[in-house]
């Protein structure tokens, strides 16, 4: 498949919903278009944690003027990432579904740590090449992310549960501002940031960049008030509060450089961005037009030019919890050779179910550094919690519902909402399991598989079966498994002469 030359994301933030289309040239993303939309998804968060209807009606009719816009783009050159108010909803599975159906496209709900890195790599391409140590703040709608890095690697990322939004609603309740709600709401900051302080002020930074429309916002009010010439500073952001409090509240008719619609978030942002600069010792920050949406169409890059963050993050895994690299390699070719039979025809380069196999196959053993005994759960804890640079929520669960389900009763994972690609893969990485427990590179079967809606059939060499009565046994109790959950599995024998035959026909 040909490697597209026009890529978009979209980031489904707490505030806004934003789509970057760019133009792929010698490596670099060129913008070609954008489109904001004001949504305020956190805004619409009941006391119960569920988006209101209304807040809901509004985010579709934004997905369906971006879906409008990227009508024709194929899969591969579309990513779609949700950040904090999709992380905490409730009702967020139910709204996620009508949402795809609005825009067309998948959309993965990604952890903090992940919306940091992605930041931070959007930030890193937008500014010029340096060695310098570079701390990055982004205050979005509902978090706060917190990045050091070098070039275009993070070292360290943190996500606080504080935003714009949120904080705006909670301390200052229809606009309102005054000395009092200003100090709530810096000291609620401040003991937010009380955790990572220690830590960051000991890796230390060279300068101090802000990203995401607050910092941007906050950047133009102190230059047309002769605040600052650019940037953030900290006397500037004193005077900005001053004059806050002196018109109570945010008045884009009476403060000079602030829009409308950022207005109803800009106090809570002033507080976070205060109470950073106090635990961090900040005099001064950069402000980077590089965010979330950017960094999503770098990494969409790297995909696409097979550059997988993902992939990084398996290989890192493996290294981390000592998994056996050959006997994952066998366990990996053996389960796509299964999968390949049962889907005929598919496009191998462009098969997201493909290389869930893979990250399966190659990370089913991470348990087994903790204990033999139910490594499976083991594995599949470490993928559910663990943070995997590169992996949205939604690829972890799966992945981790796939290493659970490679062993022992399918019973645990019946009612884990698999689809029929799941039931496949999890069956591919079964059978390659159990045939492959000895793990050794002995010449491997014969075989053939089968796929219809009532479960799989599986055909060996009966001269096969004879000689591994252990490997037969399994399969018989193989079956059983999958006859609990009400699919089937039929194994049958293969005289030798009958595969000699399949062998030709191949």
């Amino acid at each position: 498949m040909a490697r597209p030359d026009t890529l978009a994301a979209v980031d489904l933030g707490s505030n806004s919903f934003h789509l970057q289309i760019g133009r792929v040239v010698d490596g670099q993303i060129y913008p070609l278009d954008s489109v904001r939309e004001v949504v305020r998804l956190g805004a619409g968060l009941t006391a119960e944690k569920r988006i209101d209807r209304a807040t809901q009606a509004s985010a579709l009719e934004a997905l369906a003027k971006f879906g409008e816009r990227l009508r024709g783009f194929p899969r591969p050159a579309v990513r779609v990432v949700g950040t904090n108010a999709l992380r905490v909803a409730k009702n967020s599975p139910q709204f996620l579904r009508e949402a795809r159906a609005a825009l067309g496209f998948p959309i993965e709900v990604i952890s903090g740590r992940e919306e940091a890195r992605l930041i931070y790599l959007g930030v890193a391409h937008s500014l010029p090449k340096s060695a310098q140590r570079r701390l990055v703040i982004d205050i979005g709608g509902g978090s706060t992310e917190f990045i050091i890095g070098t070039g275009f690697e993070p070292q360290l990322t943190e996500s606080l549960y504080m935003g714009c939004v949120s904080f705006s609603l909670k301390y200052f309740a229809e606009g309102r501002i005054d000395k009092s709600r200003m100090k709530a709401a810096e000291l609620a900051a401040r003991q937010e940031l009380a955790a990572l302080v220690e830590q960051y002020r000991h890796a230390g930074w060279d300068e101090a960049v802000g990203s995401s429309g607050t910092a941007r916002s906050m950047e133009n009010i102190l230059r047309e008030n002769g605040f600052a010439a650019e940037g953030l500073t900290r006397e500037g952001l004193d005077k900005l509060r001053s004059l806050l409090i002196k018109h109570e509240k945010a008045d884009p008719d009476r403060i000079a450089g602030l829009r409308p619609n950022r207005a109803p978030v800009l106090p809570g942002g002033v507080a976070i961005m205060l109470a950073a600069f106090d635990a961090l010792g900040l005099q001064s920050m950069k402000v980077s037009d590089g965010a979330l949406r950017h960094g999503v169409l770098y990494d969409l890059l790297g995909r696409v030019q097979h550059r997988d963050m993902r992939e990084a993050t398996v290989a890192q895994f493996m290294r981390r919890y000592h998994v056996d690299a050959a006997q994952a390699e066998r366990v990996r070719g053996l389960s796509l050779v299964v999968y390949d039979a049962l889907t005929p025809g598919a496009e191998r380069d462009d098969d997201p179910d493909r290389l869930m196999l893979e990250w399966a196959a190659r990370l089913a053993e991470t348990g087994l550094s903790i204990a033999h005994a139910a490594y499976h759960k083991h594995s599949a804890y470490v993928l559910s919690n663990a943070d995997m640079p590169g992996f949205s929520r939604m690829e972890q669960a799966r992945l981790a519902r796939i290493v659970l389900a490679h062993r022992g009763k399918l019973g645990k994972v019946q009612d884990a909402g698999f689809e029929t690609a799941d039931w496949r893969l999890v069956f591919a990485l079964r059978l390659a399991s159990l045939i492959l427990r000895s793990r050794t590179d002995a010449r491997l079967p014969f075989l053939r598989v089968a796929a219809d809606a009532g479960g799989f059939d599986l055909d060996l060499p009966q001269s096969w079966l004879d000689d591994n009565p252990l490997s037969a046994d399994a399969l018989e109790a193989e079956a059983r498994h999958w006859k609990a959950v009400g699919m089937k599995l039929e194994v049958s024998g293969l005289s030798d002469k009958k595969v000699s035959v399949l062998k030709q026909v191949r």
